[in-house]
């Protein structure tokens, strides 16, 4: 189970130019929907990343894990699941699952990316906006959380 207690579903449908000849979406096009992923979990948690950004701070990802379990296709409904799931004082680590949007989803990959916090290009304490938002979301900041995919189901709230 993530570390916090919310679960954002963010929504997207594989566009033609995310496939291969064959249809099938490519390995590189899951990168930027764990990106959509994370940044609507933010925005629903109240933290606008343009914002940050805006204040000198951003959250470039130093680590990442995907794990490809079924293939999406070409104009496959999805759904992506984010948690969090570590907090530390200049990191911050997701997690996420990524799933069909059907009535009986499938999944199609899960995985981690793992954040430092910069201020204007130097390594930084997290902003208080989001170290607030952790205080919320997360009351044991600073442990980890193996997710799984029944925990994340159980834990998911819908914004979209």
């Amino acid at each position: 189970m993530p570390l916090s207690t919310v679960v954002h579903e963010a929504r997207l449908r594989v566009r033609y130019a995310e496939t291969d000849a064959q249809g099938i979406a490519h390995h590189s096009s899951y990168v930027p929907w764990l990106e959509v992923g994370r940044v609507e979990w933010l925005r629903a948690a109240g933290v606008r990343y343009a914002d940050l950004e805006a204040q000198g701070y951003s959250l470039p990802v130093v680590e990442l894990h995907l794990r490809y379990v079924a293939a999406a296709r070409f104009d496959d409904a999805l759904v992506v699941r984010t948690g969090l799931a570590d907090v530390r004082s200049r990191s911050v680590r997701f997690v996420y699952e990524i799933v069909t949007d059907t009535d009986h989803p499938r999944q199609v990959a899960n995985g981690m990316t793992r954040h430092v916090c910069l201020c204007q290009g130097r390594i930084s304490t997290l902003p208080h906006a989001l170290r607030d938002l952790v205080a919320v979301q997360a009351p044991e900041a600073g442990t980890q959380a193996s997710p799984t995919a029944a925990d994340q189901a159980s834990a998911t709230t819908s914004t979209a």
